[in-house]
């Protein structure tokens, strides 16, 4: 046995559930497009009996449901009634004060908490392989994650094992919620010793990373065979820029923290619906999502906050999921500190995870070296809170100002952005405001 196979058996020991999960999205994969989606309905069936029966939000709105319901039967859950009835959607027999609570990164500018376990985190991970598996890339093979979410990095998050686990699982994660040139230069190097297979992380992250390698003219390791870009829009000009920089083909995705793995890229370069997992609907441009196979904490007909499309075209890369359009808008900017660095959005919304009572949020920078937050919440920021905001922003050089507002604007494109940079390269107000995504 050689040493890749040494460490896929010792991950498959270390996290059997995931493989199990893993072979069976693959044996899905290998279903016709009518046995996939006939499956995809029973799913919904199954959950929807299995929501109405379990917990306490879906007994009380589905109440009145007839028993041969169609899915436009069926009310539109959103952001604000999972804010507000959180332990109603946990399923019978877990309690939620002893259920662990995860928090959206909030790319729409609402944060949301939500419950998981480790049935949920096994599947996402076997999600992402699967995605993984579509550019070439097996298990055993390295990964390199650029991740902008400090609780994804830290112990226990979902980046953040311990490093004999990394080890075996042939993947390494570099926090990156800060850029600047020195980090740069050192994630440039480290990728020539470790010798990844794909990348992975925030669309933006790896743009910069490309931008830094094409002015430097660095040599990329030949080992890599795809970028897998998420949580954040990929621009055309990105994906130029990434794929000129590292080589290889740049594979776009779609989920959420709280309904991981919806879409993913293939070889052709369309967007695949991973009907196995989600049910997504378009209604007038916005994004409405069930998971399937979420009986923690079921998420059904869920306003997700994006934009997007169904398309009835047909791909010839031999995958049987239907395909989406994109007009997923995440567009926000990185905030300039008084020394030069660059701190990523996910910095921010960081700042205000398990903070309930926020309805929806902006970070907007008019000046240098200071930074306002709008907010929409139903009652005032603590002292304490406000204490930390402040002190965690005076740590990177930033001043606070906290502003209560009514509402949060959408941008001209009718998106919402939560951290927004109106400073120009030379540090002034630029003019155009909230022009664009």
């Amino acid at each position: 046995m050689d040493a890749a196979a040494l460490k896929v058996w010792l991950h498959r020991r270390r996290r059997p559930l995931r493989y199990r999960f893993l072979a069976q999205l693959l044996q899905n994969q290998r279903l016709t497009r009518e046995a996939l989606l006939e499956k995809q309905r029973a799913d919904l069936r199954a959950i929807v009996a299995f929501a109405r029966e379990n917990t306490a939000w879906y007994a009380r709105r589905y109440a009145g449901l007839p028993a041969c319901w169609r899915i436009e039967d069926l009310p539109i859950l959103t952001k604000d009634e999972v804010r507000t009835h959180l332990p109603e959607f946990l399923a019978r027999g877990h309690d939620p004060a002893t259920t662990p609570i995860g928090h959206t990164g909030g790319s729409t500018g609402k944060p949301l908490a939500f419950y998981y376990d480790e049935t949920k985190h096994e599947l996402m991970r076997a999600g992402m392989m699967r995605s993984y598996m579509l550019s070439g890339w097996r298990p055993g093979q390295k990964i390199l994650n650029f991740w902008g979410a400090r609780q994804d990095t830290a112990p226990g998050g979902v980046f953040g094992g311990a490093a004999w686990e990394d080890f075996i699982a042939a993947e390494k994660t570099l926090p990156a919620h800060q850029i600047d040139a020195a980090r740069l230069e050192r994630w440039a190097a480290f990728m020539l010793r470790y010798r990844p297979v794909l990348l992975q992380g925030y669309a933006s992250i790896l743009a910069q990373l490309a931008r830094f390698v094409l002015d430097e003219k660095r040599r990329m390791p030949a080992s890599l065979i795809g970028v897998y870009a998420t949580a954040e829009t990929l621009s055309e000009e990105m994906r130029a820029t990434i794929e000129a920089a590292f080589g290889c083909k740049v594979f776009n995705q779609y989920g959420s923290r709280e309904i991981p793995n919806i879409a993913c890229e293939c070889r052709r370069g369309h967007m695949h619906v991973f009907t196995d997992m989600v049910w997504l609907e378009a209604q007038a441009g916005e994004l409405i999502v069930t998971s399937l196979t979420n009986r923690l904490m079921p998420l059904i007909r869920y306003a997700i906050g994006d934009a997007g499309a169904l398309s009835d075209a047909h791909c010839d890369c031999g995958l049987p999921f239907p395909l989406m359009q994109m007009g997923v808008c995440r567009q926000n900017d990185f905030i300039v500190a008084p020394d030069g660095r660059r701190l990523h959005p996910a910095f921010f919304n960081r700042l205000l995870y398990g903070q309930t009572d926020v309805q929806a949020y902006q970070f907007v920078q008019h000046i240098p070296g200071s930074v306002t937050l709008r907010l929409v919440a139903a009652r005032p920021l603590g002292a304490a809170c406000q204490a930390d905001l402040t002190a965690a922003l005076a740590a990177v050089g930033l001043r606070l100002t906290i502003e209560y507002v009514d509402e949060i604007p959408r941008t001209p494109a009718g998106k919402r952005r939560f951290v927004i940079c109106l400073l120009d390269e030379r540090g002034r107000e630029r003019a155009g405001g909230l022009a664009g995504c």
